[in-house]
């Protein structure tokens, strides 16, 4: 189906008398997070989306955004429609946005020609850890007495996940993934970028990249732009293919002792103690304190900065109790991250009896593409469940073998199905079980049943 994009506005033809604004699926994280921000700058906003799913639906209905579930409104009644990265490019909602003679443009990029290009912007990246970076660089600044902006890719325990700040610095997440069907550009591109923080870099996104070297593309646009140094995991081979320039290695840390209590580590011969543990957790801590001090902020403000840190929701959450046993939710379905969130749970309940629930959900996870490297990464789990995805979106690409992934485990089974996921976990738990559910989306629907419901706060 042929577009038409005579409607499209990019950064440079975004004119200053834009007023009314409409979200156009309103719903997704980074757009809930931008229509506050363009709010809070003055914005006249209001957003459409088919469904309002907590915790963005709350947050957005208790913002006082004007918000519609169905389409009765006017495109024609706005100034500039900003359109969500669900909306495809041969669907429905798309041929309605270009017909309706409303100019339109993504969200990065509206963020980029609205909100950044007036601030100092802190750009963090990487197939892992830039949601949980980001976070620890706002709470680590704010202990330092100001008042960043930032707009963080997850669901904070305590306000909303985006604000505009005082101007010192704005912690973006600087994401990869591209910024709409008409825009097929990573969306850190639009983001006016003066700092760049670098976690990781593996291959992910199979559904938009074809491999690695399409998205190191994505970076090496940026990268030029990017004067001061480059904080960056240089123990990854795709980074070190990118060449950089000027860049400070985040990965000089030292730890001392870990335990459930919390991790003491030594960077550039300062010890550090922080309620964090899990070997992930220290990286992107480290990554946070090698920008503060890169800022010449003093190391023992840094030092006491970093003792309490909390995580966003989904990142190592503990829900509570099902039937006695703790019950952790967690974010990871890549097979880097599925290892090292067992490792930390595992460092953090050593006493526990560990039953893992795994649910490969994303496009690339479901394919046949991490297949070995997902049978590495659940070897040390003592007891995995594999709830079983739908067919990967992955263009012409196979689904993941999940018959054979428990058959390369001591103690597997595969679960279709939210009715045969209850009925497995009612069976196995016991006094003493953990249950770690790992999961990029609902885990089989278990998030939206009255599974919720049977959480106590307390065993």
């Amino acid at each position: 189906m042929e577009m038409d994009l005579s409607g499209y506005r990019d950064k440079s033809s975004l004119s200053g008398n834009i007023k009314k604004i409409l979200f156009y699926r309103i719903c997704g994280t980074g757009m809930g997070a931008a229509a506050f921000l363009l709010k809070e700058k003055g914005y006249e906003v209001e957003g459409y989306d088919q469904n309002f799913y907590p915790p963005m639906g709350d947050y957005l209905k208790s913002s006082g955004i004007k918000l519609y579930s169905k389409q009765d409104f006017k495109l024609s009644d706005f100034d500039l429609i900003i359109v969500g990265n669900v909306v495809g490019r041969n669907s429905e909602d798309a041929r309605r946005i270009e017909k309706s003679g409303t100019a339109f443009t993504s969200f990065p990029t509206a963020l980029g020609a609205f909100i950044l290009k007036d601030q100092n912007v802190v750009g963090v990246a990487g197939t892992h850890g830039k949601t949980t970076t980001t976070y620890f660089l706002v709470q680590i600044f704010k202990q330092l007495g100001l008042d960043p902006g930032y707009l963080i890719g997850g669901v904070l325990n305590e306000g909303r996940s985006s604000k505009l700040g005082d101007g010192s610095y704005f912690f973006i997440e600087a994401d990869e993934y591209d910024s709409s069907y008409f825009e097929k550009f990573s969306k850190f591109r639009s983001y006016e970028i003066d700092h760049f923080i670098l976690t990781s870099l593996e291959f992910d996104h199979a559904d938009i990249f074809n491999n690695l070297e399409e998205i190191k593309d994505q970076f090496k646009v940026l990268l030029p732009s990017i004067n001061s140094p480059i904080i960056a995991n240089m123990s990854y081979p795709a980074i070190n293919e990118l060449k950089l320039e000027k860049w400070i290695d985040l990965n000089q840390t030292k730890i001392k002792a870990m335990d459930h209590q919390g991790t003491e580590f030594e960077l550039r011969g300062t010890t550090y103690k922080t309620n964090l543990v899990g070997n992930h957790n220290i990286l992107n801590l480290t990554a946070a304190i090698l920008f503060a001090l890169e800022q010449k902020v003093e190391v023992d403000k840094v030092k006491a900065a970093v003792l309490n840190l909390n995580l966003v929701k989904r990142r190592q959450e503990v829900r509570g109790y099902y039937k006695g046993s703790l019950v952790i939710d967690d974010f990871a379905h890549h097979p880097r991250a599925v290892a090292m969130t067992y490792e930390a749970i595992a460092i953090q309940y050593p006493e526990k009896d560990i039953l893992v629930v795994l649910e490969l959900a994303s496009a690339t996870a479901r394919s046949h593409i991490f297949q070995d490297e997902f049978a590495q990464a659940i070897r040390k789990i003592p007891q995995i469940l594999l709830a079983k995805p739908g067919d990967t979106t992955v263009p012409n690409g196979e689904n993941l073998d999940l018959a054979k992934l428990a058959g390369t485990h001591q103690n597997a089974t595969v679960v279709v199905g939210l009715t045969s996921l209850r009925e497995t976990l009612d069976s196995l738990i016991t006094d003493n079980s953990l249950l770690l559910i790992l999961s990029n989306s609902t885990c089989l629907g278990l998030w939206e049943s009255d599974f919720v419901k049977h959480l106590k706060s307390g065993v």
